[in-house]
């Protein structure tokens, strides 16, 4: 019989087992990090993932975190004298920009110490770091990735807890209880599913007439957002966008009319006030403006998550929507997702160092 074809909603209704296998493997599957002034180098959704733990991670433990891009990083950048600890995260573990980051600073920088972060802990990344650190996330055959990034959220944000326990910066009862809230908050993942599916069901006709998508947000969901906007590039197709509402309002919202569709990403952040104002005024010029909220439901243009967690966690659960929404789109507006296109991009480019192993 032949197998069938995942697709995108293949790896998204396992990203609870795999939260609950990462989950139920701490503190043993995370190292312990010695250092107080990290840098993370990823690109795509390895960076937006980075973003989505950096506060957390910020939150909970006395460390400096810096995110760069590592092609730009490697060209142009200096090594800021206070880094002590830099983290490759590549769910392929093939990302050629940071593979080769990794190396120059190995060369430069021998004293500084170097981790990987990947899907594949036998791939090149794996090879030209100290430690490596397994995302977990299984096998994943489709290019739009979801379960691997979301793997990824989970497993920085995991290492960061497990850094402030062994730096006394955390109790084993303050462990305990943000543990417990993850656990919680996991088990609703079916829920956000389900959720989702009846929201965009309400709103299909809407989505597929936008011409342009923008995700607005406050500070810490501003991962969530980057990758609304990379997964709807990828898969929609139609411009998007993804900022903070700071930056949205010194620039970007003249470009504002009443075909581009809004979706406000709302984490009781301590200037949810001026999110909240924003959506007030954007619906005078936006027909169609949704919100994504932790809370529950108010009306029928917002999807409420109803989840009891911080604004620190919540780019672990208020992603799922958009990774959802963009495949349902895409498929509304007959992308055929299946079918790979510009398959010979990567290794044309050299930003790969292999083609990907897709379904």
């Amino acid at each position: 019989m032949k197998q069938a074809i995942p697709t995108m909603m293949t790896y998204i209704n396992e990203e609870q087992e795999i939260f609950e296998k990462i989950l139920k493997g701490y503190p043993e599957n995370v190292p312990t990090i010695n250092g107080k002034n990290w840098l993370i180098l990823a690109t795509g959704s390895s960076i937006n993932a980075a973003f989505s733990a950096k506060y957390y991670i910020e939150k909970i433990t006395d460390v400096h975190i810096a995110i760069e891009e590592p092609f730009k990083f490697n060209y142009y950048e200096k090594m800021r004298p206070e880094i002590d600890v830099v983290i490759g995260v590549s769910q392929s573990g093939e990302s050629t920009s940071t593979i080769n980051a990794l190396k120059k600073i190995s060369q430069e920088h021998p004293e500084i110490t170097r981790i990987g972060l990947t899907g594949k802990v036998d791939s090149e990344l794996a090879t030209i770091v100290e430690t490596v650190i397994d995302i977990e996330n299984g096998e994943e055959r489709v290019g739009y990735v979801t379960k691997g990034f979301s793997a990824t959220i989970l497993k920085l944000m995991l290492t960061g807890l497990k850094t402030a326990v062994q730096a006394n910066e955390l109790t084993p009862a303050q462990e305990a209880k943000e543990l417990q809230e993850f656990q919680t908050a996991i088990t609703q993942v079916p829920t956000i599913i389900s959720k989702t599916e009846a929201f965009f069901d309400r709103w299909a006709t809407q989505f597929v007439q936008a011409s342009r998508f923008t995700a607005l947000c406050c500070g810490s969901a501003l991962g969530a957002a980057l990758e609304m906007q990379t997964k709807f590039c990828e898969t929609v197709r139609v411009p998007s966008q993804g900022l903070d509402i700071e930056v949205f309002m010194h620039g970007p919202y003249l470009e504002v009319n009443p075909n581009h569709q809004l979706f406000f990403i709302e984490t009781n952040s301590p200037v949810n006030d001026r999110l909240l104002r924003l959506r007030e005024y954007e619906a005078q010029h936006v027909k169609n403006a949704y919100t994504v909220t932790l809370n529950k439901s108010k009306n029928e243009r917002t999807l409420g998550l109803d989840l009891a967690v911080d604004e620190y966690k919540a780019p672990l659960f208020v992603v799922i929507p958009f990774q959802i929404l963009a495949h349902h789109i895409a498929e509304a507006l007959g992308n055929n997702l299946p079918k790979r296109i510009y398959t010979d991009f990567g290794v044309a480019m050299s930003s790969k160092t292999k083609p990907g192993d897709y379904a």
